[in-house]
């Protein structure tokens, strides 16, 4: 399940269950890059580590090369990345920590699709993003 938070961490958007073999990256290049492409050069979507390769637009940080250590420049474009990813992760955090049932649910991928989907409603209603 791919998911698009705002500014201030409330979600705003969540894809469909996918197998669980789908790889984060395959699945943001179905379901949201061909549609997030035309205003990636304005928005940025910021992405852990595991979206390497997604392209222009997609930041992501710089792993540790095999030959040491990243240089000051690297490590502080990585912290100042995941100082602002936080609040993404807060999105997912708000669904999950604040609607349990997320937590215990043990029934086929589309019946939590749709939970999951019910939860995003319930949480931008609190945040009155929808009245």
């Amino acid at each position: 399940m791919q998911a698009l938070a705002a500014a201030g961490g409330v979600p705003l958007w969540m894809s469909d269950v996918l197998p669980g073999s789908t790889h984060d990256l395959t699945a943001a290049r179905e379901l949201v890059l061909p549609q997030a492409r035309p205003y990636l050069n304005k928005l940025p979507i910021l992405a852990d580590s595991g979206y390497e390769g997604a392209g222009a637009g997609v930041p992501v940080p710089v792993k540790k090369s095999a030959r040491g250590e990243l240089d000051i420049n690297t490590k502080t474009r990585n912290a100042l990345l995941r100082s602002l990813r936080y609040q993404g992760e807060r999105g997912i955090a708000l669904m999950s920590q604040r609607w349990r049932a997320l937590q215990h649910v043990m029934v086929s991928p589309t019946t939590i699709g749709d939970i999951a989907k019910a939860v995003l409603v319930l949480v931008q209603f609190e945040h009155k993003m929808i009245s």
